[in-house]
């Protein structure tokens, strides 16, 4: 069977709706709380996701030193790693780039554009130019030497791949429950930036859309699987 790490930076922030997608095709997942220890090699998985959270790369937490660490080896060894917003800003900076708090935070649902290496890659299967996303980020990065931009907004890029590491920094693995929660757990943050819950909340047919999304980049994704 093979098997997929799942490391969490936060409780509130997890697989969401790609866990049923993962088990659906008999993948095993083995979730890690990253506070408390982050595998030293990524020998024995197929792939790794790297989540999100609301800690910066820049503060050179030794967790996400070792999350660093964890994803060149993975590099090095052709194993496919997906990072969701921390977890992408996290390639960014162990594959050679550089992460920064960004003009402004993109919290919410916005439009980002599927760049042509995107259609023709991650984003397959996926009908448009522009897309509409659920973004929960403050930090941006500038890209390593050698990634493919596969998405990208007026403010930043927003996905990428670099070697066998793909980054992304919406979610497109949320539903409106975990929505819910990010608003309780990151409530201070909804407030310092005079947030309208009108703007976080999902409208009619945004949960199916993006859905519909997620599972075209998983299918991408997991493809790369050997």
């Amino acid at each position: 069977m093979k098997k997929v790490l799942a490391v969490q930076n936060i409780s509130c922030e997890t697989l969401g709706t790609l866990e049923k997608m993962f088990r659906d095709d008999g993948f095993a997942i083995e979730s890690v709380d990253a506070q408390r220890g982050v595998p030293a090699s990524p020998k024995g998985y197929s792939a790794i996701v790297i989540l999100g959270g609301p800690m910066a790369v820049y503060d050179d937490l030794p967790y996400l030193q070792k999350e660093q660490d964890l994803i060149r080896d993975a590099m090095k060894n052709n194993v496919p790693v997906l990072g969701v917003c921390l977890g992408s800003q996290l390639i960014a900076q162990a594959a050679g780039g550089r992460v920064y708090k960004g003009s402004r935070k993109e919290i919410g649902w916005h439009e980002v554009e599927i760049s042509n290496e995107g259609k023709d890659g991650l984003f397959s299967g996926i009908a448009g130019e522009k897309m509409r996303v659920f973004q929960w980020h403050g930090d941006t990065y500038d890209l390593p030497k050698g990634a493919k931009v596969l998405a990208y907004s007026d403010l930043y890029p927003q996905a990428f791949q670099v070697g066998s590491a793909t980054g992304v920094q919406f979610h497109l693995e949320v539903d409106e429950r975990m929505i819910s929660r990010w608003m309780q757990e990151y409530d201070k943050e909804v407030k310092a930036e005079k947030m309208e819950k009108s703007a976080i909340l999902p409208s009619a047919g945004d949960i199916d859309s993006l859905q519909k999304k997620c599972r075209a980049v998983y299918r991408n994704f997991t493809s790369m699987v050997r």
